[in-house]
């Protein structure tokens, strides 16, 4: 009891941690989103034509210019996405392989089932190791 209270107690002070040092990475991430929406809205409201502008032009608009329409779904400022941002900060914080550092060497079960090695215990002197993932699709 005593052991499993020490470790969520350890991994309450991790997250604690975590989102000391992530959040200000996700202001500036936060300020930039909002900037860039600023930025677009700004930009399209100021470059849209008046509609004796638009009367006068006999033109037709580009076909990949879309229309001005500025609502929830096509802003980058949105709850959701700053929750995407968050997610994705932690997760790049608590990821066990880090440039520079030694690679991960988490355990593999042998296709029988019966042994449990780790991945490392199969390179060989100096060769390097070689893992691939790939696909019979």
């Amino acid at each position: 009891m005593l052991h499993s209270v020490g470790v969520h107690t350890l991994q309450l002070l991790t997250q604690a941690a975590a989102c000391i040092l992530l959040f200000p990475r996700f202001l500036l991430t936060a300020v930039m989103l909002w900037l860039l929406d600023f930025l677009c809205i700004r930009k399209k409201m100021l470059t849209m034509p008046t509609a004796e502008e638009a009367a006068s032009a006999s033109e037709e608009p580009p076909p990949d210019d879309p229309p001005v329409c500025v609502s929830d779904s096509n802003r980058m400022f949105t709850l959701e996405s700053l929750k995407a941002v968050w997610h994705g900060q932690k997760l790049d914080f608590f990821k066990s392989a880090h440039v520079g550092s030694l690679a991960p060497n988490p355990e593999v079960i042998q296709l029988d089932g019966q042994k449990r090695l780790r991945i490392l215990d199969f390179a060989r002197g100096k060769r390097p190791l070689i893992l691939n993932f790939g696909s019979c699709t």
